[in-house]
């Protein structure tokens, strides 16, 4: 928690100067399912991604460079001012895993192991994001439309905390020890060490499109399809070594947001 409270105080210490030089900021909330991609399941297969998903809260902070509100007046008429907005963010996902597809089905050893190991992804993220408004912010800010599509591409710090758990029942004793790090529990194909709930942190590159639609002068409704794609494949808990083991974790959220325009 240290380091996002420094990194916390770095992104309010830059707002900071921003409103020194006379722009405008907005806050919102968002909240919407997610699919977490990982290396529970099959890949791209239906019941996988949408057996896998959870739900995603967040907090969002936007620099307006197309509005002062030291004067209350628009800025400098300037391309970037004027199609560009700076997001930040703070926000929390949360997923239970389990493996889908042919693997899982059946009644081979591999597949009740399969079925019994299940997870948990906990994910505390923190990051940055440009937005691009192909349309005049100035424009839609005066109600010369009310949708507003955009694009955006940023960079996250994430916290993860993965949790594990299997229930496979040992044919020969009878008895389910629950230890999810006991290589008997898990497919025998899996490495020693495939399965690690350990917490830690990673940093991931975040794209999304989405549009906004101008309620009132003085808030927008949003509608946001983000893709997050890990460096890391240890934010499930699980990176086994198959073959078919060729990505890192991502996720993919369509969240939904409500932004008011701070005077």
């Amino acid at each position: 928690m240290k380091q996002f409270s420094v990194i916390l105080l770095l992104i309010l210490g830059a707002k900071c100067g921003f409103a020194q030089l006379g722009f405008s900021h907005e806050i919102g909330a968002i909240a919407g399912p997610v699919q977490f991609r990982s290396d529970f399941g099959v890949r791209n297969d239906g019941g996988t991604n949408f057996g896998n998903s959870g739900f995603g809260v967040g907090i969002v902070h936007y620099i307006n460079f197309a509005y002062r509100a030291d004067c209350n007046c628009y800025s400098t008429d300037t391309y970037f001012n004027d199609h560009f907005k700076i997001r930040s963010e703070i926000s929390f996902n949360k997923t239970k895993l389990e493996h889908h597809g042919p693997w899982a089905e059946g009644n081979k050893e591999d597949a009740k192991k399969l079925r019994a190991h299940t997870g948990e992804a906990n994910n505390f993220d923190i990051g940055v994001q440009l937005e691009y408004f192909p349309l005049s912010i100035r424009d839609f800010q005066g109600f010369a439309y009310r949708l507003a599509p955009f694009v955006s591409l940023g960079a996250h710090y994430t916290a993860y905390n993965p949790k594990a758990f299997t229930s496979y029942v040992d044919p020969v004793s009878g008895m389910a020890d629950n230890n999810i790090l006991n290589a008997n529990n898990f497919w025998s194909s899996w490495e020693p060490g495939s399965i690690d709930p350990s917490s830690g942190s990673a940093f991931s590159l975040v794209t999304s499109v989405g549009v906004r639609y101008k309620l009132t002068e003085l808030s927008d409704l949003m509608l946001d399809l983000r893709l997050q794609t890990y460096f890391s494949d240890w934010v499930d808990g699980l990176n086994h070594q198959l073959e078919s083991n060729k990505n890192n974790d991502y996720l993919i959220w369509l969240n939904f947001g409500y932004i008011y325009y701070l005077d």
